[in-house]
């Protein structure tokens, strides 16, 4: 039993703060800051223990799969959705490397109208609504961007929020990509890839951090008027 009470307290030593985490790594990724390992964590990239005080604690595993899925976006600009899915295969192999994937962008699925009416469980009238109102783009083939789009329609349409509802959505999206795309414009005006790349990765923590914003205004709003 003391054995065991040892081996445990041995192990939760080896476990590292973020701050230890970002001593090891920034010599070698010198951008990398808390908020960005945070951000890294959302999107699955890492999945680090909690204590119960909710601090997040790194086994050495965990900094070894930060550090190959850093490289792997440095380097090779993979997109996170990539990186994770090659990291999961690296942990499904017991850790050995693998060969990078052929593509960085999986082969996309497109639809056409009938097959987005019904992967969306959509009624034509939904779909001829939304496009009215610009919040779709008429097109002979649709991407699975589309259909996830109009399943929220459908979904929103069910509680009585329309299409000609949403159109102050729209425009408040179209001003977060301006917002976003301003804090970009000193990257984007450089012309080593290792800045853009960088843009690449900000522009959807960007975005991902305003969509945090507005569905905390929005709960709270919904706690003043909700009972």
């Amino acid at each position: 039993m003391m054995a065991a009470a040892a081996a445990e307290r041995s192990a939760t030593a080896a476990l590292l703060s973020i701050g230890q985490v970002l001593a090891k790594l920034t010599p070698e990724f010198p951008n990398l800051t808390s908020s960005k390992l945070r951000y890294l964590e959302e999107q699955g990239i890492v999945a680090p223990q909690r204590t119960p005080s909710g601090y997040r604690k790194f086994s050495p595993q965990d900094v070894e799969r930060l550090r190959l899925g850093l490289v792997l976006q440095r380097d090779h600009y993979l997109p996170l959705s990539v990186i994770r899915e090659h990291l999961d295969e690296v942990d499904a192999n017991g850790g050995e490397r693998l060969p990078l994937p052929t593509s960085i962008h999986p082969t996309a699925r497109s639809f056409t109208r009938a097959d987005l009416l019904a992967a969306a469980g959509a009624a034509p009238q939904l779909l001829n609504d939304a496009i009215s109102i610009g919040l779709m783009q008429a097109s002979e083939m649709y991407d699975e961007h589309a259909v996830a789009l109009l399943r929220a329609f459908v979904a929103l349409d069910r509680h009585g929020i329309e299409p000609r509802h949403l159109r102050a959505v729209k425009q408040s999206a179209d001003r977060d990509a301006d917002l976003v795309d301003q804090a970009l414009t000193p990257l984007m005006r450089r012309a080593d890839p290792r800045s853009r790349a960088r843009a690449g990765e900000l522009g959807p923590e960007l975005a991902g951090r305003l969509d945090e914003v507005r569905g905390i205004f929005v709960r709270q709003a919904l706690e003043r008027i909700l009972p």
